[in-house]
């Protein structure tokens, strides 16, 4: 006996478990997305994914060139200090600004067939996590040439970068609500990442600072997924026990609030782009 069933609105799962579902069953669908975003991105480049490589290396030689002997700070193997700061930012500016970018162009898209709404920033961030795992080996080889030594440490390397991905995700999910409803969202949030790039110990030594302005660093979370990815490469020690949790309950927390704030509006995303 066939017994048709009745579709309740109301007993839906909650969305963000809903939108989660959604996200793996599509899980090919974001592949096939991270793969375009890479031969997009290189396709029509001479030196292709090399330039992934060049690119912090090159930037790095420009820097060290300016800010070592204008500032003249004091810190050995000064190129691994800035390029490690500077890869873990690139990660994190980058792929905020393309999970932004990946919604709101994608709007036609999103009109034409369904996908889950986090698809542009989960995608973004695998992106990414390419995009860095390529930069890792100039720095490698910066490390080789400047005598810099690889300590145990760089075991932890994985954790800081989970740490970094979860963190960002957070961060891309909660700017890509604003930038569905605001699209002004994507130039103001340059603005922010010129002067966060300024605030955070990524050129400089944290020892540099004043006191007075020191202790604002503590509130400052990207300072806190830097330092985690920089310490066993350059200063080549694992973060305590308190600050990885720190930075481990942050970074979930940052995700949490991203996935439950983009989740419930994502019904209504779709009428705004």
């Amino acid at each position: 006996m066939f017994t048709s069933g009745v579709y309740d609105s109301a007993r839906r799962p909650p969305a963000f478990w809903e939108e989660l579902v959604a996200l793996w069953t599509y899980r090919d669908l974001i592949y096939q997305m991270v793969a375009r975003d890479i031969k997009v991105r290189y396709k029509r480049s001479v030196l292709g994914v090399a330039w992934t490589m060049l690119n912090p290396l090159l930037m790095m030689i420009v820097l060290t060139l300016v800010f070592s002997h204008l500032f003249r700070f004091d810190l050995p193997n000064y190129p691994v200090y800035l390029l490690s700061g500077t890869l873990i930012w690139n990660f994190f500016a980058q792929t905020t600004t393309l999970g932004m970018q990946q919604l709101v162009w994608g709007g036609g898209l999103l009109h034409r067939i369904y996908v889950p709404r986090t698809v542009f920033a989960v995608s973004s961030l695998g992106t990414g996590l390419v995009n860095l795992a390529l930069a890792l080996i100039p720095l490698s080889g910066i490390m080789l040439l400047t005598g810099a030594p690889f300590r145990p440490a760089l075991a932890f390397l994985p954790v800081a970068v989970l740490q970094a991905a979860l963190f960002t995700l957070g961060v891309s999910l909660l700017l890509s609500s604003l930038a569905a409803v605001f699209p002004d969202t994507i130039e103001m949030y340059q603005v922010l990442l010129t002067a966060g790039y300024f605030l955070t110990p990524i050129f400089y030594p944290e020892r540099i600072l004043p006191e007075s302005l020191a202790i604002w660093l503590k509130f400052n979370p990207i300072h806190h997924v830097v330092a985690a990815f920089r310490g066993p490469i350059y200063w080549g020690i694992v973060p305590s026990i308190e600050s990885i949790v720190a930075t481990s309950i942050m970074a979930l927390l940052v995700l949490a609030v991203g996935w439950l704030v983009f989740t419930s509006r994502a019904e209504h995303i779709i009428y705004r782009l």
